[in-house]
């Protein structure tokens, strides 16, 4: 199949010149071109400028338009049931994040009613929300177990996981996350939990492919630094690449851990350090902040303006989830990063597409319009870039153009 995108009023590349991910101040360039054509052969990228075409070859002709690369979102939990407004009207009476796990809710309330729903049930819940998703302008999505918590259930999740990734329009990358909180049958024997995921269910996931990434939530109230080193190191050990949940409620040392481990990338980080911020800039961890977060738990946004001032490898991404990021939407993101997290748009652009495709290691396909890369790109009906987060609450892109095809939504 071809296709040529004919006469754009600027296409928006955000390429980062052959290496993976930008960091510090070439967040600041979005690689804008004008009068440049797109020419797509095979779900492919094959010329970027004036292209003449032959006769066969499909013309979309999208002047007044700008193009930009697809939003890759490298953290989510869109595989979950149930909902939890209960907890959000909790906190907007004062509750903490704490103090509503202490009372039964937090994540082990989504695990009782995950555990209940059947694998056909989630499959297609989060089906839909993939294909919303998709219509705001997220091409790519990771999902993250988390919601099961024992050998069973995670394994449902991940199967349903791997289930949306082989039939999804989207691109699927799928994490383990069965370290995500201590399951209360476990509460008081913490140990043999953690024996359960390095003896048992990491060498499975592993052996039957079941995810490429292994995550941990490495915090206060979660797991210990020493508990995320052998979590981890034993994903490492059995082929697995590597994630952190950390310093979203203290800090506590977890960004030096992911930067040891050389984990693809350490997430949240409300409370790091500037210690932390200097050793995420010496490596090639890529730091992902959660701006819906810190806007869902009156909390304090991740310093992402003194991350990128000091040469950090920066992303961001949803964390949508039922209970601390009910947010679907890459462009109210962007808009969140603007103003809660101190980026320019610029910024928030890069970590939405490229640092973010970065964030799940696969820069090298995605998060950019390049010669040689997937075609994964939005068709956006405005003059500008800055509009989509702007005007995040209208859905400006006209058409989403994932790998080489063209997708409409009503």
């Amino acid at each position: 199949m071809k296709l040529l995108l004919k006469n754009p009023s600027s296409v928006v590349t955000c390429s980062s010149s052959g290496k993976p991910f930008k960091r510090g101040a070439e967040m600041k360039d979005v690689g804008l071109i004008n009068d440049a054509d797109i020419y797509i052969e095979d779900g492919i990228i094959k010329q970027i400028g004036k292209i003449e075409v032959d006769s066969d070859c499909e013309v979309m002709d999208v002047s007044g338009k700008i193009v930009v690369p697809g939003f890759v979102d490298s953290h989510t939990h869109a595989i979950f049931a149930g909902t939890r407004e209960r907890e959000f009207a909790m906190r907007a009476r004062g509750m903490t994040y704490c103090q509503i796990a202490k009372a039964g809710g937090g994540i082990l309330e989504t695990v009782r009613q995950t555990r209940n729903a059947q694998k056909s049930k989630l499959r297609s819940q989060a089906e839909r929300r993939i294909d919303k998703m998709l219509s705001w302008g997220t091409t790519t999505i990771e999902i993250k177990s988390g919601y099961g918590l024992d050998f069973k259930n995670e394994i449902k999740i991940l199967e349903a996981a791997n289930e949306l990734k082989d039939e999804s329009l989207s691109d699927v990358v799928v994490t383990f996350l069965g370290a995500h909180a201590i399951p209360q049958e476990h509460i008081n024997n913490r140990e043999t939990y953690i024996e359960i995921l390095t003896g048992e269910l990491i060498p499975y996931i592993a052996r039957k492919n079941l995810a490429e990434f292994c995550d941990v939530f490495c915090d206060e109230w979660f797991y210990t630094i020493q508990e995320a080193e052998k979590i981890l190191s034993t994903a490492r050990e059995n082929g697995l690449k590597l994630k952190m949940h950390a310093d979203e409620l203290s800090a506590n040392g977890g960004v030096k851990l992911a930067t040891e481990l050389k984990a693809t990338s350490v997430d949240h980080l409300e409370n790091i350090s500037l210690d932390e911020i200097m050793l995420l800039a010496k490596s090639d961890t890529v730091g992902v902040v959660l701006p819906a977060v810190a806007a869902y738990l009156r909390s304090k946004p991740a310093p992402a303006r003194e991350m990128i001032d000091n040469n950090c490898a920066v992303a961001i991404a949803s964390d949508f989830n039922p209970g601390t990021s009910m947010v679907d939407n890459m462009q109210t993101v962007m808009w969140l990063a603007v103003s809660l997290n101190k980026m320019t748009v610029e910024e928030a652009l890069n970590a939405a597409t490229i640092n973010a495709a970065a964030a799940v290691g696969l820069s090298d396909k995605f998060g950019s319009i390049e010669v040689g890369k997937q075609a994964d790109m939005l068709i956006v009906d405005a003059q500008n870039y800055s509009y989509l987060p702007y005007h995040f609450t209208e859905n400006k892109i006209s058409k989403v153009v994932k790998n080489g095809t063209v997708l409409e939504f009503s």
